[in-house]
């Protein structure tokens, strides 16, 4: 029996659908985690062979001495993945020290992590990238604004999601920004694209070809969503554009992608852009060796009619999968923010879209910085009925 460490199998509480499937295709699943084993949803209990509690998982002596009482009674781990952008380089580490090959390892952590690293493997992919400069002082900013002009966006070189992103307008921004950026963090700074985020999302076999493929779309921005602390709308493509299909795959071969789920985030350029392309091009935006994050798995079920959880899970087992996808929809995600006032009530919105529904309920505080604190989730077969609903249900009260 092949044996399975799962770092922080509790989240996102979604991520216990991952070990059943594993747990059901044979593996000995192991889970490492700081959350007390009682308080795990049954779900997730029922899917670990053994539960190993740490006091935290920042403590790297403390997962390392897990992995050691695990290997002492189970023997070699052939496994270990959280699926989880933050803790990647902590996953690796750990393959590195416990001499796990079947994922990335510590040296490979750089090419995945820093955005500015990245660029070089998009370029060897041929897929344009944003301009940039690693922000060192005031003059190397101001000359590099001379280049690209305002507005540019700067961010920390490894960072996850849009936290600490600054979008900077003017000369006063910049003043700004190099006033409150963190010390000792390195900030990558980039000509702005003006542009909507295409995804690529895959999960990709051994030999790095796709078994599963599906993509989305973000009409606004996430920098400002966090930012401006506004609602949030993004959703599953009903069907992967070709193009968006073709530079996924191309990343992936130049980035050396196997046995992963990955999340390749794309610009589509919503105008002309001199050096980038035309109106329409893909062009890159950053590579994230893990599933879309919160609730995307369930979203991406719900649009391709399948389960990429089991479609994951086979590849750990067997390195392909059977299972079949259905009918295609657009999955259409809307998060609220508290305190936000609406035309329309829940049971208006029930009311006209609860045959559409396939999750509504409260975001986990965790993930509400990015996806707002209530949210809708609904399957539409044209786009015209999908924008419609983003239309109502973002409606503000007059």
């Amino acid at each position: 029996m092949k044996n399975f460490v799962f770092i922080s199998p509790n989240f996102p509480t979604n991520y216990w659908k991952f070990c059943h499937h594993l747990k059901a295709n044979g593996l000995r699943v192991l889970g490492i985690g700081d959350q007390p084993y009682d308080d795990l949803l049954p779900e997730l209990k029922e899917s670990l062979h053994e539960y190993y509690k740490v006091n935290s998982l920042e403590n790297y002596d403390e997962v390392y001495r897990a992995m050691g009482y695990f290997i002492h009674k189970y023997g070699r781990i052939d496994w270990l993945e959280s699926n989880n952008e933050y803790w990647l380089e902590r996953d690796a580490a750990l393959r590195t020290d416990f001499h796990i090959t079947s994922g990335f390892q510590a040296a490979d952590m750089a090419k995945i992590k820093c955005k500015s690293s990245m660029k070089a493997f998009y370029k060897k992919a041929g897929i344009a990238t944003a301009p940039y400069y690693l922000v060192k002082d005031m003059a190397g900013c101001k000359r590099f604004i001379k280049k690209v002009g305002f507005p540019v966006v700067a961010k920390p070189d490894n960072g996850v999601g849009a936290s600490d992103t600054w979008k900077i307008k003017d000369m006063e921004g910049l003043e700004r920004f190099m006033e409150k950026k963190v010390e000792g963090v390195q900030y990558i700074m980039e000509e702005f694209i003006h542009a909507e985020v295409n995804s690529y999302d895959a999960i990709f076999n051994s030999n790095g070809d796709p078994i599963f493929e599906t993509g989305n779309v973000t009409p606004m921005s996430i920098m400002d969503i966090v930012n401006e602390n506004d609602n949030s709308i993004y959703y599953i493509q009903k069907d992967l554009p070709e193009d968006t299909r073709a530079a996924g795959r191309a990343t992936a071969k130049s980035f050396g992608v196997k046995n992963r789920f990955v999340h390749f985030e794309f610009f589509r350029l919503t105008q002309d852009q001199e050096g980038m392309g035309k109106k329409g091009d893909v062009v890159a935006l950053e590579v994230n060796m893990r599933p879309c994050g919160g609730f995307s798995p369930d979203m991406m079920n719900f649009a391709n009619s399948t389960d990429v959880y089991k479609i994951w899970a086979d590849m750990i087992a067997f390195d392909k999968t059977d299972l079949a996808q259905g009918e295609h929809f657009y999955c259409a995600f809307a998060g609220l923010r508290d305190g936000k006032e609406f035309k329309f009530s829940h049971d208006d919105i029930m009311a006209k879209y609860g045959s559409n529904m396939k999750m509504v309920g409260r975001i986990p505080a965790a993930l509400a910085e990015a996806m707002a604190d209530k949210m809708y989730m609904a399957n539409f077969s044209t786009k015209e009925e999908m924008d419609q609903f983003y239309s109502d249900i973002l409606a503000p009260r007059n």
